[in-house]
């Protein structure tokens, strides 16, 4: 039963917004497109783990980013919660273990992106704690190919049962 629960995600949602960073403390650059590959994650980003590395592509929703606003209180700049990719109109934290498409990428969601310190200098005193729950997921990237603001993401293969969901 649960398991064709969690596999039951026939929304499609919208990739909204899209930003690398080169480098370590650099303004992030915010593009139309980008090119991604496994085990390099996006290209011009500055990801620098290995070919299994879980942290390739970072994902924020949307939704989550209005909810951050309202807590802090004024708008926020989605460059400066340093996140790859701002997709709305499908629950992120479903695809945190499934494999998901955003384009013609196929990605795979490897976990929880928690909120770090560097909220707090980017954002203002309660930036972390507002965006804790609501920090996104990582993933890798399974096929790669290129990536376009517009570009539909839906689930394509359901995550396992977890133990939090048995």
């Amino acid at each position: 039963m649960m398991q064709r629960l969690l596999a039951t995600l026939p929304q499609r949602g919208r990739l909204d917004w899209i930003g690398l960073r080169p480098a370590r403390d650099v303004p992030t650059l915010v593009m139309t497109a980008v090119e991604a590959a496994p085990g390099k994650g996006l290209s011009g980003d500055r990801f620098r783990g290995n070919a299994a590395g879980k942290r390739q592509v970072t994902l924020l929703q949307s939704e989550h980013v209005e909810v951050m606003q309202k807590l802090l209180g004024r708008a926020i700049d989605p460059g400066l919660l340093r996140r790859n990719l701002l997709v709305s109109g499908i629950n992120l934290y479903a695809l945190r273990h499934a494999r998901f498409r955003v384009g013609s990428l196929l990605l795979e969601g490897t976990g929880i992106c928690a909120p770090c310190s560097r909220m707090e200098q980017a954002l203002g005193p309660g930036a972390f704690n507002a965006m804790r729950g609501h920090g996104g997921i990582t993933a890798r990237v399974v096929e790669g190919g290129e990536l376009r603001v517009g570009d539909e993401v839906w689930l394509e293969i359901p995550a396992p049962l977890g133990p939090e969901e048995a």
